[in-house]
């Protein structure tokens, strides 16, 4: 059986992810393709464990130990579901993966983006998306989408503004390093346009 095609939609919080996640699935499965949507940090119970800690707003954790447990939540998706599923031909749609820390911890909390992508390297056995697409967006107006949500705001995105500024600019470091995998999309458009984008995004992989 081939092997399935994990898609992973990264972005700054209020760039719409999760929109596209569930649109970029139902047009998928719409065209006879096999699809699992999944998020990060979570998609099985011990990540989602992991996620309710690193999320809560008050706790204090430290930056080296907030990107090891990222890790570690991912790890354990990739063992107990990305592998199985990839391996059993279905395509996987992942809002998150290891982009996200390396703009987040990487850059946002000044880790370094090699040392944070040494220890995911490790936590994901070498495992890389097909096909990235990052969702860009004014740091300002993601954070004033973040805000207008039901669920209060949790301890990430609590963070100040030049916290935003420093993962924006290092999400466009990684797409204008990796074009082949990385593709980005302006997520200021409305959801029919950033779905739309997605999809000749991946068509190649079709």
């Amino acid at each position: 059986m081939p092997r399935g095609r994990l898609i992973t939609i990264e972005g700054l919080d209020g760039a719409g992810k999760t929109t596209l996640a569930g649109g970029l699935a139902e047009a998928l499965t719409q065209r006879g393709i096999e699809v699992s949507v999944l998020r990060e940090p979570g998609g099985v119970h011990v990540a989602e464990r992991l996620r309710a800690l690193v999320t809560e707003p008050g706790l204090a954790i430290g930056a080296r130990a907030e990107a090891l447990l990222y890790a570690a939540a991912r790890a354990q998706l990739v063992e107990e579901a990305l592998d199985p599923l990839l391996h059993a031909g279905s395509w996987v749609v992942l809002d998150r993966f290891v982009d996200s820390s390396l703009a987040y911890q990487g850059a946002g909390r000044a880790l370094g983006i090699e040392p944070v992508r040494s220890i995911n390297e490790f936590a994901t056995s070498g495992l890389s998306p097909d096909r990235t697409l990052i969702l860009t967006i004014d740091p300002p107006l993601g954070r004033s989408r973040s805000r207008a949500r039901a669920n209060p705001l949790d301890r990430l995105e609590r963070e100040d503004d030049a916290f935003f500024e420093r993962i924006a600019r290092a999400y466009a470091e990684l797409a204008a390093a990796e074009p082949e995998r990385i593709r980005t999309i302006d997520a200021s458009q409305g959801p029919d346009q950033v779905l739309e984008a997605a999809l000749a995004a991946i068509r190649d992989l079709l």
